[in-house]
């Protein structure tokens, strides 16, 4: 009989439940070490499964950081709810989302992990960058009308990104411990206006403008994506 306490290498039985494991234990290292610091035989070792199997679903460290990010904003669940309704309160419903994301539980560890590797790291700043570009910015900027859309949706992106770092990382009173519904009052307008505010958006901005994003990331066969 097999010593119990003697981990198997390759597969787990059930291929979703080894990809959650991979993807918990991520998520832990990720926050604890940061991206460069955290390497797949780590966080096989967290998972306790063979790298190879890491490598299987995910191909490498920065597949398996794509789909941390994948997993922590969930772009198929936001967006649209966020899309949908009157595009005079797009402001409102975007802010609601994303606050209500950092609000769960479930979804704060992760989306924490994931900032603080973006923010210490050139590569997983870029795939954050990249994500959000076509998963969430990409499909704001086609839902408006305005001819500086891309521009728009990029001062959106730097906005929602200053708050949170001011309200979950920073912790700037009074934003921190402020509701989200005085925080959804006080702000929404102000997400509203570098959506369609009134007026083109002036001042020189270096290198060209996209008319658009690019497309969405595909999941590709093993929990990659590209």
């Amino acid at each position: 009989m097999a010593d119990a306490g003697v981990r198997r290498s390759g597969r787990r039985p059930g291929r979703s439940g080894s990809r959650d494991a991979i993807l918990r234990a991520a998520r832990l290292k990720f926050a604890e070490l940061g991206y460069e610091r955290t390497t797949v035989r780590g966080i096989a070792r967290e998972a306790q499964v063979d790298a190879a199997l890491v490598h299987h679903f995910f191909r490498s460290k920065e597949g398996v950081f794509a789909a941390a990010v994948h997993e922590a904003i969930r772009p198929m669940e936001l967006m649209p709810v966020v899309l949908a309704g009157d595009p005079a309160t797009l402001g409102e419903r975007l802010l609601t989302a994303v606050l209500g994301l950092w609000e769960s539980a479930e979804r704060h560890d992760a989306l924490l992990a994931v900032l603080r590797s973006a923010v210490s790291h050139e590569t997983a700043a870029k795939i954050l960058r990249e994500f959000l570009g076509r998963e969430i910015l990409g499909p704001l900027a086609q839902a408006l009308a305005e001819p500086q859309r891309a521009l728009r949706a990029a001062l959106l992106g730097s906005q929602l990104i200053g708050l949170v770092m001011a309200r979950y990382i920073i912790r700037i009173e009074p934003l921190a411990s402020a509701s989200t519904r005085a925080l959804v009052a006080a702000y929404a307008p102000v997400i509203q206006k570098a959506l369609t505010g009134d007026g083109p958006i002036r001042g020189s901005f270096p290198g060209p403008l996209p008319d658009s994003f690019p497309g969405r990331i595909t999941p590709q066969p093993g929990g990659a994506t590209g």
